[in-house]
């Protein structure tokens, strides 16, 4: 059989687009192209999984259809499209012509009717088996043994549906039943109304008495009660609803196989297409582009010879420039004598661009193997290093004084990584520097940050990407050090070369958004204070969680053991589907739970914390949960970081994640240790100072709370603060209307959670769910809220109202936060766009200014010559391992400089402590 597969466009590029709401697609020119990779992606994995004869895509048409004719309030209710979506489509069209794939598209249907039109028309042919891809459940009513739903799964992957999945699905005993549950439930998608009060469950039960809509409106006096009453006074909708619920499958199309045979793609047309797009990886994956490995000239120019230019390879897939079409000098250096010339040669300018060639992306455990320089647009040097640690250091030896001059400039990309490397070479990277990736980061904080994306975006240049040097990721990957030097100069000489005209494109760019400040001030001074946090490390003790490990497995047993006695059987507590059939389907702790698009129940943290109190195992299954998270992620896989040279942990602060410019860590990720809970506070209490040390935290008191009084300048807010009051406790009084003394401490941790809530665009349902209060007293609060500081409201609508006149905010540093949905007419796109608008600015300042207190202090220790080491940042907090000696000087800087770090209307307030490990100090 050939298969001929229908796309239904506007339901998958719906469901591309949503899927990547909260961390949209956005390449370098602004374009959000979520829908378009995801709708591209969906039609490569088809053409490649499925390898249809046959395909094409239907369209829904512009204007109304004969729906809206009849009905003028079908769809009348749905949120306006998206401007993106807006955006999407007519490109969607264009790559679809560059696929030669035909757009099936006719004025007065919707797309569903033209798929039911070919299908029907498919399904008289003989040898054509037709799936229709769409995740709507209104198709269901279209298939037979040779015309099935090719449905996307909930999370990945396709289910194929034909006649007995439709009615097993539905409880049906023919496909064309859909259309009589879909009279009689109604569809809010489409706004028809079906019969009210008429679920899914009773929809069904109806159908199989009566076996069709027809029949139920002929026989309405066999219901009963209240159904009888409802099915009576709604015929006219239930009729309506039918109607519009029919797929038509009698458009005035025809079925052209010839047309809709499957072409080989318009390369050229497909390549300009993803180039302009920014779709690297399905320029490569549809056009099968393999580019080979770049020839090594093995005969060295001259030491400061003119360019020459390299031969143009083959770049019939790419419009980018590469090694082999651009002029270049490139030099592999490996006399050292000529080394020591280059060396001097570079002493004499005022900046040097730098990369090194190592064995490991982690920098603690990287030996070198070779050092690039530029200090010139198209040309660099590349030094080898030996595998011999004396004969390296004495290769290294030859370049430290031009490392460690303070007054040259070091330009870079992720030049915190070089400089970790090279310490393990006795170099102390000094003068001042500029980081490419930070550049980028600042001017667009949300785009990827990575040369070989930069390269292509700012100089249409492709560059050498590694894996051509050392095979694809995986136990057959090579190391730098397995190939000889003649193989890695043009790669390492590239990457120098690359960070330069990189560094020529950002520098103006810094300017014209406004971040000079923030990037020469707070984020390049910081960087080598990060590298230092970053190599000193973090001590473990491993005894410690291995009692904490003993301790919370028996918790988790005992707990494991209750959950069994309450569900009267074993079962697996990890699987979603398993809790789902003992919560609803066996203990019916509910009557409607919520199902995913396949089926399944929702069993998600979300879901399961607002069904707590319906029943006592869904706590138990919580905190099953939470456990198993807990062991998994820090108690068992701590000491597995801990490194076997240092006997530290060594966790990688990341600069240039976060679109607020808050800092984040990986390998571990410590800004996830619970916080609140007995449980978390076991995981602190493995952290612990260097030997003979003590632990020191000073962490900021509600700083981001700080913050939001300064930017709205609210009277009282200000006020609380300025008096040293507790804010939770005032906000609690001014809405309970009772003194701050008779305030209870349920009535604070209320008004603590509006307090934050606020902050992030908590809705009256929102609080009520985290707090578990009704409606109307989450209400309550947070008018009581506003009542209490009235100019918060103020902000918040302003901060809204500069993000639409300018497309972004800013912090008090002038850290911006783009927000190109602002404007949009789509409420649920639009309310992640204010929200930020409210947010940014507050959570940016707040990282900011520890970010500003870091480099302070970091400076008064080099000053002061403090022997005291900061080990630790996460959210709020600093960390420190102190020598008892210094205990009071490091106390007295700590606090004198977050204290101080940003003169705002409020005071900054840091709480500190000592102890034997993190838990004791904090």
């Amino acid at each position: 059989m050939e298969k001929l597969f229908l796309l239904d466009a506007y339901a998958l590029i719906y469901r591309s687009y949503y899927a990547f709401i909260k961390n949209p697609r956005i390449n370098s020119k602004g374009l959000n192209t979520s829908a378009i990779i995801g709708f591209v992606n969906t039609l490569q994995e088809v053409i490649e999984k499925e390898q249809p004869k046959y395909l094409g895509v239907a369209f829904d048409p512009h204007g109304p259809t004969f729906r809206s004719d009849k009905f003028p309030a079908y769809k009348a209710q749905r949120e306006a499209t998206p401007e993106d979506i807006k955006k999407a489509v007519p490109i969607i069209k264009e790559l679809l012509a560059a696929y030669r794939i035909p757009v099936l598209q006719v004025d007065g249907f919707e797309a569903d009717d033209v798929i039911g039109t070919l299908a029907k028309k498919a399904d008289s042919i003989d040898g054509v088996q037709t799936f229709m891809l769409t995740p709507d459940k209104d198709y269901g009513q279209l298939v037979t043994d040779k015309v099935s739903i090719y449905r996307p799964r909930h999370g990945g992957g396709y289910e194929v549906m034909g006649p007995k999945e439709v009615c097993d699905k539905y409880g049906i005993t023919t496909p064309l039943q859909v259309i009589d549950l879909l009279a009689l439930m109604g569809d809010s998608a489409d706004n028809f109304p079906g019969c009210p009060g008429v679920g899914e469950k009773t929809a069904t039960k109806l159908i199989n008495d009566f076996n069709s809509v027809d029949e139920l409106l002929q026989r309405t006096e066999e219901l009963k009660g209240a159904l009888k009453k409802k099915v009576e006074e709604h015929v006219e909708d239930i009729r309506m609803s039918y109607f519009l619920a029919t797929i038509c499958t009698e458009v005035p199309i025809e079925l052209n196989l010839d047309d809709l045979t499957l072409q080989s793609p318009d390369e050229e047309k497909l390549t300009a297409l993803f180039t302009e797009l920014e779709f690297k990886a399905l320029t490569n994956r549809v056009l099968k582009k393999v580019e080979k490995k770049p020839k090594t000239d093995n005969a060295q120019l001259d030491l400061f010879a003119e360019f020459a230019p390299n031969d143009a390879g083959d770049s019939k897939f790419s419009s980018f420039e590469t090694l082999k079409t651009v002029a270049h000098e490139y030099k592999l250096v490996e006399n050292e004598e000529e080394m020591q010339q280059i060396r001097d040669y570079f002493l004499t300018k005022e900046f040097l661009v730098l990369d090194t060639e190592t064995t490991s992306t982690s920098a603690i455990d990287a030996e070198l193997v070779g050092l690039s320089f530029s200090v010139e647009e198209h040309k660099a040097f590349y030094v080898p290093i030996s595998a011999n640690r004396e004969e390296a250091l004495r290769i290294v030896n030859i370049f430290k004084p031009l490392y460690e001059n303070p007054k040259i400039l070091k330009i870079g990309q992720n030049l915190k990584y070089d400089l970790e490397v090279l310490r393990n070479y006795e170099v102390h990277l000094d003068g001042p520097m500029w980081d490419t990736m930070i550049a980028h980061y600042l001017i667009q904080p949300e785009l990827r940050h990575n040369m070989d994306y930069m390269a292509e975006v700012y100089l249409n240049y492709q560059t050498i990407h590694i894996d051509e040097l050392i095979g694809a990721k995986g136990k057959n990957q090579k190391s730098m050090r397995d190939l000889p030097p003649s193989q890695v100069y043009e790669y390492a000489c590239e990457d120098a070369d690359i960070t330069l005209q990189l560094k020529n494109k950002l520098e103006p760019e810094l300017k014209k958004h406004e971040c000079e400040d923030l990037f020469y001030n707070i984020e390049m001074p910081l960087m080598p204070v990060l590298a230092e946090m970053e190599i000193n490390g973090v001590c473990l003790d491993t005894e410690s969680l291995s009692e904490t490990s003993r301790i919370l497995t028996e918790r988790m047993n005992e707990i494991e053991k209750r959950i069994y006695e309450l569900a009267g059987e074993s079962f697996n507590i990890a699987s979603p589907k398993q809790v789902g059939e003992i919560l609803f389907d066996k203990l019916k702790i509910v009557e409607k739970a919520k199902k995913t698009k396949t089926g399944q129940y929702v069993t998600s943290e979300e879901v399961l914390q607002q069904l707590k109190n319906k029943h006592e195992i869904v706590s138990d299954i919580l905190e099953h949960r939470g456990l198993k998270k807990l062991i998994g992620t820090y108690v068992e896989a701590l000491p597995k970081l801990i490194n076997p040279r240092t006997g530290h942990i060594h966790t990688s602060f990341n600069q240039t994640v976060t679109a607020t410019g808050r800092l984040s860590s990986s390998d571990p990720n410590l800004q996830n240790i619970p916080i609140r809970g007995e449980d978390g506070k076991e995981i602190r209490k493995a952290f612990i100072p260097e030997p003979g040390c003590l632990f020191f935290s000073a962490d900021y008191s509600q700083i981001e709370l700080r913050v939001m009084a300064h930017l709205s300048q609210d009277e009282n807010m200000v006020h609380v603060f300025q008096d040293g009051k507790d804010l939770h406790a005032a906000t609690a009084a001014n809405i309970y209307k009772k003194p701050i003394e008779e305030v209870t401490r349920d009535e604070r941790t209320k008004s603590k959670r509006a307090n934050f809530g606020i902050i992030y665009g908590i809705t009256v349902f929102g609080l009520a769910e985290r707090l578990d209060i009704p409606r109307e007293e989450a209400k309550m609060l947070i008018d009581g809220y506003f009542q209490t500081f009235p100019q918060v409201h103020d902000y918040m609508e302003q901060s809204k109202e500069v993000a639409r006149k300018q497309g972004y905010v800013t912090t008090l540093f002038g850290r911006r936060r783009y927000l190109p949905d602002i404007n949009s007419q789509n409420a649920t796109v639009r309310g992640f766009a204010e929200r930020n608008a409210i947010n940014a600015p507050i959570q940016g300042t707040a990282a900011d200014i520890i970010k500003v207190a870091m480099i302070h202090i970091y400076q008064r220790f080099k000053a002061e010559g403090i022997r005291s080491k900061m080990i630790l940042q996460v959210h709020d907090e600093l960390n420190f391992s102190v020598y008892p000696e210094e205990k009071e000087q490091v106390e007295r800087i700590v606090l004198e400089e977050m204290q101080h770090a940003f003169p705002l209307s409020v005071p900054l307030v840091a709480d500190s402590g000592f102890g034997n490990n993190w838990l004791e100090a904090h």
